[in-house]
């Protein structure tokens, strides 16, 4: 069986048995793409240790990183163990296949004093009553109050917060739901953002599925609807739908349609960005700020990895690096003899 042929079932194996998310099995696609280009799509069956150094050696020349390369080597031994389950290969050389070491790299981090006076100023411009604003400030707060991956934040539909008890019903990786705390001020936030911006969006893309009707149907009140409009549904290319599939989001783009990742990672990069001295930060800095924080207020490790959501309490230990880290170097300013 040729290698691409093989890289496609098991790519199915990942997302329909295992569940991965979607972005995992993007990024296995693109190892995998790459390993078939490479090596000319041969049978899977004839390929030796040889071809795969061959193929890190070509990434390592191209100036890919050595955390690229050991998550290369992880993609295509999970290939080839699935392929010698599956009965597809009786010598597995990607067992010979050295993985580097990947090096430490500490998230980035910004201050509690950086947060607060960037979430102030985002209030502040929320007061102005505009719609975005207000939506920004509320996501700000809500990615920060609860740790939440920009997937999970994206994701949330209206049902998955319960105000009452201050806590979100997150989806992470693998699907896989944990229901999480946030605090007052992302409440406040939320609360405004709901009753006084939410409506506001909405109506932009209710107003966009209108305008996308036929005339002939325009003002039936079934025709922007996902119950009896199918007609219309038709003859619009699908508009109506993507206003159902929108309708229980939280989180609202400009023109009305479920916010995207894209646009908060420029949104964090706006705000955040500056106060770490970089213009290209992603989300991902208000969660890994989110979980520092929560250790250095002396918060359990596995109670941060719960909210975090995250597999092994490895992958959360990271942050008791970078609290040591600032403990290393309020030493070496303080301490007379470091």
């Amino acid at each position: 069986m040729r290698t691409s042929a093989v890289v496609e079932g098991y790519l199915s194996h990942l997302a329909e048995v295992r569940r991965l998310s979607a972005a995992t099995v993007r990024a296995y696609r693109s190892d995998l793409d790459d390993l078939v280009r490479v090596l000319n799509d041969p049978p899977i069956a004839e390929i030796g240790v040889d071809d795969l150094r061959e193929w890190q050696w070509r990434a390592s020349q191209a100036g890919k990183s050595k955390a690229t390369a050991a998550r290369r080597t992880s993609t295509v031994r999970g290939m080839f163990a699935w392929a010698g389950d599956a009965g597809l290969v009786t010598v597995d050389p990607s067992q010979r296949l050295v993985s580097p070491k990947r090096g430490r790299t500490l998230p980035a981090v910004a201050t509690q004093d950086a947060l607060s006076e960037v979430l102030a100023a985002v209030a502040e411009s929320a007061t102005q009553g505009d719609a975005v604003a207000l939506r920004d400030h509320a996501l700000l707060e809500l990615l920060y109050g609860s740790g939440a991956r920009v997937s999970e934040a994206c994701g949330l539909d209206l049902d998955d917060i319960d105000h009452e008890r201050r806590t979100l019903r997150l989806r992470g990786k693998g699907d896989k739901e944990r229901v999480v705390p946030f605090g007052l001020p992302a409440e406040r936030a939320l609360q405004a953002y709901l009753v006084r911006a939410r409506p506001v969006l909405r109506a932009r893309r209710e107003a966009q599925a209108s305008d996308d009707l036929p005339r002939s149907d325009r003002g039936r009140p079934d025709a922007a609807r996902g119950d009896g409009g199918r007609a219309a549904r038709s003859s619009s290319g699908g508009a109506a739908h993507g206003t159902d599939r929108d309708a229980r989001a939280v989180f609202l783009g400009a023109k009305g349609s479920r916010l995207g990742p894209r646009a908060v990672h420029a949104l964090v990069s706006r705000t955040v960005g500056p106060r770490l001295g970089t213009d290209v930060l992603g989300p991902h800095a208000l969660r890994h700020s989110a979980a520092t924080h929560l250790l250095d207020g002396g918060a359990d490790l596995r109670a941060v990895q719960e909210i975090l959501g995250h597999a092994s309490l490895g992958t959360t230990q990271i942050y008791t690096h970078v609290s040591a880290e600032r403990l290393r170097e309020a030493y070496r300013l303080a301490h007379p003899r470091a």
